[in-house]
């Protein structure tokens, strides 16, 4: 039994006794005073009355505190385990720490729903919980709480940290990949020393788990993540913007046409005194959540066209801008503005544009990614061939760059995965679209690559990362006088 219906139970049985006692009490007083008292009783019609009313306040305490049992459950409906607003209290009564928090989300659970019928998607809630509790209970967490949030998103409190808490679930959804024959989807991030602002970390772990999705299996951050840690680093993120402390590196593109490098990629890390520096994995989720990403995303345009000037003039630099920016209208009036400003030729700029799902207002949003072509910037779409947006994109857009998913190059060897990416390039070289092979490691792969056609090379088969103060020294027009 889950400890929500357990702690259910207990309450109803509790409510049931507040609503006996006092029944019962009066009723014996009615009785006594009636029966026990006089000896005998004469019906009239006053003690009529006054049995009605006995009765009457009796029926009417117990359906009102009936009702008012199912209004203040503990349980959501479906799932049995706790509903958000009594997990929330329930966390906060807490005692001893750390605590560790895991956000479990369900991602095909919208595609599950219109395949299956309510009651076997029901079921399958309840089947998943169920088996959850089942393996803390198998590992020694006999009061786990588990809640149901939204649909497909499952809170679960324990009392203690557990370093293991990551391979624990792991396992589990390694085991319960399928349930009831319906396949689903996992993922998960767990963070520990829970803060007091349970929707602030709830909020940190959705964009922890968006940001896994966005990096390859090397990458991924830790699904483990400490709040007190993580405070630190807010109050860090939040000082790099204060003081616009980027740490930019470079990563070549090689023009596989003239053997020459002619763009370089930024990579961008921010300056922390305790931490060094904060990888994007780490810090976006944090930017993302305070509502800071156009902040972000002008001073990192603003230090690309400070750097631009010092280095050759046919040398372009491209650099991840997020499409909730670029939809701004206000952060495009600057970014026009600043771009004039600054007489830097608007091709060398190069927005990369990573998009996991097609945006619902296609049409708008194309008609300004135009503006920015319009304007003479190039526009890239990463990870091309990762999702069914970057083809629904590439349908009604015409991008300059593509840079392929890196499935395509880690497994050259593969004869399907050859034969689509020589498709697509063939289908870019129809459309006019440069094209672009990350991820290469080797001489091999810089051969086949060629062979098929590709426009530009990056990897560490190609060239090392450099510093900016490498780039500038490699490409300074500036002349001693």
């Amino acid at each position: 039994m889950l400890l929500s219906e357990h702690e259910e139970r207990q309450r109803r049985f509790k409510l049931a006794l507040r609503a006996a006692i006092p029944i019962l009490v009066l009723t014996s007083l009615v009785l006594y005073t009636l029966f026990f008292n006089q000896g005998s009783i004469t019906l009239t019609p006053l003690i009529v009355a006054l049995l009605t009313g006995v009765t009457f306040v009796a029926v009417y305490f117990i359906y009102f505190l009936i009702d008012l049992s199912v209004k203040e459950s503990l349980i959501d409906q479906t799932t049995q385990g706790f509903n958000t607003r009594s997990f929330v209290k329930k966390l906060q009564r807490y005692k001893g720490e750390p605590k560790t928090l895991v956000l479990l989300i369900i991602r095909n659970l919208s595609t599950i729903n219109e395949h299956y019928s309510v009651e076997e998607v029901d079921q399958l809630l309840y089947d998943i919980v169920h088996k959850l509790d089942a393996t803390f209970r198998e590992h020694h967490f006999h009061n786990a709480l588990i809640a149901r949030r939204y649909g497909a998103e499952f809170l679960v409190a324990l009392p203690q940290k557990d370093c293991n808490i990551d391979k624990l679930l792991k396992t589990f959804i390694q085991k319960h990949r399928k349930v009831n024959q319906i396949e689903i989807d996992y993922a998960f991030a767990a963070i520990c020393n829970v803060s007091n602002e349970i929707e602030k970390d709830v909020r940190f772990l959705k964009n922890s788990i968006s940001m896994q999705e966005k990096y390859t299996s090397n990458d991924v951050p830790s699904t483990l993540i400490d709040a007190k840690q993580l405070s630190e680093i807010e109050h860090d993120v939040i000082k790099a913007l204060e003081h616009k402390q980027l740490e930019l590196s470079f990563r070549p593109l090689l023009e596989t046409s003239s053997n020459c490098v002619k763009i370089y990629e930024a990579a961008v890390k921010l300056k922390s005194p305790s931490q060094g520096h904060i990888a994007p994995r780490v810090y976006l989720p944090i930017i993302n959540r305070l509502g800071k990403g156009r902040l972000y995303d002008t001073i990192l345009f603003e230090h690309i066209l400070s750097l631009l000037p010092l280095i050759d003039d046919d040398i372009a630099i491209s650099f991840n801008l997020s499409p909730f920016s670029l939809r701004d209208e206000s952060f495009q009036d600057n970014f026009f503005k600043k771009l004039q400003q600054s007489n830097i030729h608007p091709q060398r700029l190069i927005i990369e544009l990573y998009e996991r799902k097609t945006h619902h207002n296609l049409s708008g949003y194309l008609k300004t990614l135009e503006q920015f072509r319009i304007n003479g910037v190039r526009i890239a779409i990463d990870n091309f061939g990762s999702s069914n947006a970057s083809m629904e994109y590439m349908k009604h857009f015409r991008f300059d760059m593509v840079q392929f998913d890196r499935d395509y190059v880690t497994k050259l060897e593969e004869p399907n995965t050859q034969a689509m990416l020589h498709s697509l390039i063939q289908m870019a070289k129809e459309l006019h679209i440069t094209t672009i092979a990350k991820w290469v490691d080797n001489n091999k792969q810089k051969q086949q690559l060629i062979s098929l056609g590709i426009d530009y090379l990056q990897g560490f088969g190609i060239g090392k990362i450099i510093t900016e103060q490498q780039l500038i020294q490699q490409y300074n027009q500036r002349k001693d006088p």
